[in-house]
């Protein structure tokens, strides 16, 4: 069992940081300081009570990433209720069994996601109140607790004002149940991940031995709070910490991202690889393509000038006040990561799982071996690969630990088939360890594929290598009658620019899997290409949803 008091880190935080810049909405000039965040959730805690909500309630979440988004999850789990936060992008049918099954008593929701919903279809809510002011949108009680009421009570309870040695929150076990995760990853089938309090404690004690955020400094949200991965390293921690959160609350298209990193300039930056690697294709690899800087990278010595000045003009792109970049969420482009390292360029990546809260392996990037995850947590966390060889041999990645759920909510037999006999969680990911627990990883178990003469194939692999060729955007290969055929989207953009029509593209294809062939192994050969007219529907990860796709 971790030490700190999950909750307890929030009730020490708001006291000491009282006076310091909390959240703000990217865009907006006030920032919410710890000692409002603390006054919201004073204010909701009495709500709360006004609607009967017990130890071990859920009360859901659902909206863009904003300051009230993150008041709301720490009013609720400070409270001793359970957040049930549901990603924005879900679609109306995913929100209401999540509401129903989750047996949530409270939903605060956006005004936009509301308006999405069908309150019929969630009979066991009692009341919806908006993320934007916190008034109700619908209710289910006779009685409605009006504004000004609420105002009263609080005036009451509080009559000289709300300081901060009026932070009391709820005591209450590290082992008790203060978030449930559903997912809705490649699988297609979303299950309730429960999250204890020692599992988030294991995530953010941990973060602090880190040196890489302190109290203070800034950081720049702009990757889904209701995603663990965000939530725990954009959010749990930098307000465990004193950091000072800026919350993006749009879709992060680069030229978006940019600004946003140069009016921020972050102390620390997560995301997942496809920002990385659209920031390369669109801003490095146009550079490197010329013939006078191909010769360059060959030269001893002078190819450091070369890579020196990439890396000047990249890390002033991301704001250029940053220690690290950590990349997590999915795999990376074997390609983009080797440039990256090359030219010194100060990333790591991490690997985790919403069933972990998430982290379960990081090195910092002085300590970063390339093509690995990280080292797995000390102390936190063990893992074992399901191989007679697990230095050399592919197999099953499993783990154990602090970090590890409880299960998943009303699905014992998920709980019971995620887990061996003897009590490891089953990743689902194939890879090897070394000697110092670096994970190195394969491959998903699901999309692995057999060859006719038995060797593993990796479609991961081969589509990061068929993604960096000219004219692809994104792609997917697949197994059809015992050969590999690829879906592609093209880069439509690219083409134009180029002077290559619609009707020329087939053509380009061709030539495109004919150069990708010479990339890979005779058993890894792809028979066919097919153009694909729409970007491929996508998990918050920003992982494809291959489940989707198995017809081509």
């Amino acid at each position: 069992m971790i030490q700190e008091n999950f909750i307890q880190l929030y009730e020490q935080s708001f006291r000491e940081n009282w006076d310091l810049p909390a959240l703000t909405n990217y865009g907006e000039k006030e920032a919410m300081k710890y000692a409002d965040v603390a006054r919201h959730i004073a204010r909701l805690h009495i709500l709360f009570e006004m609607y009967d909500i017990q130890q071990g309630d859920k009360i859901a979440l659902i909206g863009k990433d904003c300051a009230h988004w993150c008041v709301v999850y720490m009013a609720v789990v400070t409270y001793g209720a359970v957040i049930v936060p549901i990603l924005s992008d879900f679609n109306p049918n995913d929100v209401q069994h999540i509401v129903n099954h989750s047996e949530s008593r409270l939903l605060f929701a956006s005004e936009r996601s509301w308006e999405t919903l069908d309150e019929e279809k969630m009979p066991a809510l009692q009341a919806v109140f908006s993320l934007g002011d916190f008034r109700t949108l619908s209710l289910r009680r006779q009685k409605v607790v009006q504004q000004e009421e609420l105002d009263a009570l609080f005036a009451r309870r509080y009559p000289d004002g709300f300081r901060k040695e009026h932070i009391i929150y709820v005591k209450q076990d590290n082992d008790q149940v203060v978030l449930l995760n559903y997912t809705s990853g490649t699988t297609g089938f979303s299950k309730g991940v429960m999250l204890t309090g020692n599992n988030l404690a294991g995530n953010v004690t941990y973060a602090r031995t880190l040196d890489i955020l302190f109290r203070g400094e800034r950081e720049l949200c702009f990757l889904p709070l209701a995603h663990a991965y965000s939530c725990a390293f954009n959010f749990l921690v930098p307000m465990a910490f004193g950091a000072h959160v800026y919350l993006l609350g749009k879709l992060p298209s680069p030229k978006i991202l940019l600004k946003a990193f140069a009016d921020v300039k972050p102390h620390l930056i997560l995301t997942v690889p496809l920002i990385l690697e659209k920031i390369y294709k669109k801003m490095l690899l146009p550079v490197l393509s010329k013939r006078s800087v191909r010769i360059i990278r060959q030269i001893p010595g002078i190819n450091r000038l070369l890579y020196r000045k990439i890396r000047q003009k990249l890390t002033d792109a991301l704001g250029g006040n940053f220690r690290e970049v950590i990349v997590g969420g999915a795999a990376m482009n074997q390609e983009v990561a080797d440039f990256l390292y090359e030219i010194r360029f100060p990333f790591t990546i991490g690997y985790g799982m919403t069933e972990c809260g998430p982290l379960i392996s990081y090195d910092n990037h002085r300590e970063y071996v390339l093509t690995s995850c990280g080292q797995v947590l000390k102390g936190i966390m063990q893992v074992r690969i399901d191989s007679e060889d697990p230095y050399h041999q592919v197999g099953e990645i499993q783990v154990r630990g602090e970090n590890v759920m409880k299960g998943y909510y009303k699905n014992e037999e998920a709980t019971r088939n995620a887990f061996t006999e003897d009590g490891w969680l089953k990743t689902g990911d194939l890879g090897t360890i070394d000697a110092q627990n670096r994970i190195y990883i394969r491959g998903r178990s699901k999309t692995m594929l057999l060859s006719s003469n038995g060797q593993n194939i990796y479609p991961e692999e081969i589509e990061s290598k068929l993604n960096n060729l000219p004219f692809v955007l994104e792609s997917l290969i697949l197994e059809k009658e015992g050969k590999l055929v690829g879906l592609v989207y093209p880069d439509f953009d690219a083409a134009d620019r180029a002077g290559i029509s619609v009707e020329e593209l087939p053509a380009l294809l061709e030539r495109t899997r004919l150069e990708l062939n010479k990339l890979l192994a005779p058993y890894e050969a792809v028979s066919q290409l097919k153009l694909y007219p729409n970007e491929f529907e996508k998990t918050p990860k920003k992982s494809i949803k291959r489940f989707l796709y198995t017809q081509v």
